[in-house]
């Protein structure tokens, strides 16, 4: 482990060295999460950009790394490449199987040059198998794992949520977790290893219990029927008078009887456990939700146990009293982002600098990884 010259220690990776190998979702928000955690993160950029056709100044999972360009179809891209890795801790990619072999900068090519090395690997489908080698996005990475399946309305499709589920917590995150495993195994050890982390095996094990409660018959095999995916009327949404909407997850009998208590329903104390009743229950909820806006059932949720929240806007989360309390979102260069996450008590993390603009961290990082050669051809 070596320690980065380009910024004060700051967070429990500090001294971490990580390349990452410009890609687009859950890879570059994964490299995110370990320079929010300290790591010095370096980007491997293309020529010419990802083709996302996002502005690189507001592509905030970009912050607090550094970037460098290197082309690695060129005669000496490769080698750029293999001399990062020789002096780095971790790197990760998100090529398709094969691809980096390709190019030069496959795991055995990089551990050849640095047997410590931590190589993460960031697919959808995985590294082998029958769709390997298949494109896919979130969506049908979700739909094969039988969580998209889960969500939604019984008379509506699936609903989709965003490319949160897989692409970041069945993505990014079981990499990161992955990657930090293998790094104290490597500390440890003196060796590194590969670490293949794939979308539809971190989604389908974040579903573990609800797996385990279709075993035991306590989960149909179908949304919009069970206690946690709206089939529950004292667990779901509804919407107010002005159009918007109230979260209400009062699961437990002493904060079901508050929710009731509070929201007027009189009748249906013995309704909790008897799902004959729940469309009579989910009738009386919907209409005393519809005749008061969001903002006055807040007022009379506010500072109870009834597990009731208003639902909140991406623009209207950070201004949220607790969170705003809290500081869970941040601004920085005049955009308003998630501030890093967890926290830490002895070594705390922050949004350091903004989204790394491709190439413009050259000098710095030659100089501060002793790799002269990520210069030729930028003077």
């Amino acid at each position: 482990m070596t320690t980065a010259s380009h910024t004060p220690a700051q967070g429990p990776l500090s001294g971490v060295r990580v390349v990452e190998l410009a890609g687009i979702g859950p890879g570059p928000f994964a490299a995110m999460l370990l320079a929010d955690l300290g790591a010095d993160v370096v980007r491997v950029d293309r020529p010419g950009g990802s083709g996302l056709g996002v502005d690189p100044a507001y592509d905030v999972t970009n912050r607090n790394k550094r970037s460098v360009v290197v082309d690695l179809k060129s005669p000496d891209g490769p080698a750029r490449v293999l001399d990062l890795a020789a002096r780095a801790d971790v790197l990760i990619e998100g090529y398709r199987p094969g691809v980096a072999e390709r190019l030069g900068v496959g795991p055995e090519a990089c551990r050849a040059r640095n047997p410590r090395l931590v190589y993460g690997r960031m697919t959808g489908w995985g590294q082998e198998g029958p769709l390997a080698d298949r494109a896919g996005h979130d969506i049908a990475y979700i739909a094969l794992t039988g969580t998209l399946g889960m969500i939604g309305d019984v008379d509506r499709p699936p609903a989709v949520p965003a490319n949160l589920l897989g692409d970041y917590a069945g993505g990014s995150l079981y990499l990161v977790v992955g990657v930090l495993a293998a790094l104290h195994h490597a500390r440890l050890t003196g060796t590194g290893q590969v670490v293949d982390a794939a979308i539809v095996d971190g989604t389908a094990h974040l579903s573990a219990m609800i797996h385990g409660m279709l075993a035991a018959g306590g989960w149909q095999d179908r949304r919009g029927a069970n206690l946690l995916d709206g089939g529950c009327p004292y667990y779901g949404t509804y919407e107010t008078a002005d159009g918007t909407y109230m979260a209400v997850g009062a699961l437990e009998p002493q904060f079901y009887a508050e929710f009731l208590d509070l929201l007027g329903i009189e009748g249906h104390t013995g309704s909790r456990k008897d799902s004959a009743r729940w469309d009579e229950l989910r009738e009386a909820v919907v209409a005393r939700f519809k005749s008061r806006t969001r903002d006055e059932w807040t007022a009379v949720f506010e500072g109870s146990d009834a597990c009731v929240a208003p639902v909140l806007s991406l623009r209207e989360a950070p201004h949220h009293p607790h969170l705003a309390a809290r500081a869970t979102f941040t601004d920085h260069g005049g955009i308003t982002q998630p501030a890093p996450a967890p926290r830490f008590s002895a070594t705390p993390t922050a949004v350091r600098t903004g989204p790394a603009r491709p190439g413009a961290d050259t000098a710095d990082v030659a100089r501060d990884w002793d790799v002269p050669d990520l210069m030729k051809g930028q003077e």
